[in-house]
């Protein structure tokens, strides 16, 4: 696979990430701990996209 269809699908998944959390945030019956293993989840992604954009 290449590095810029790797990256994409990173991204892609960080999007997809953010877009669950933000829907998630908006219920009434919320659960902190999965909204917050998402977010821990998203900067790990985040952290290999810069990584791997910059080598």
């Amino acid at each position: 696979m290449a590095l810029s269809t790797h990256i994409q699908q990173l991204k892609q998944k960080h999007e997809n990430l953010s877009e669950t959390v933000a829907r998630l945030q908006r219920m009434p019956a919320v659960d902190d701990l999965q909204i917050a293993a998402m977010k821990k989840e998203k900067l790990k992604l985040k952290e290999e996209i810069s990584r791997l954009a910059s080598a």
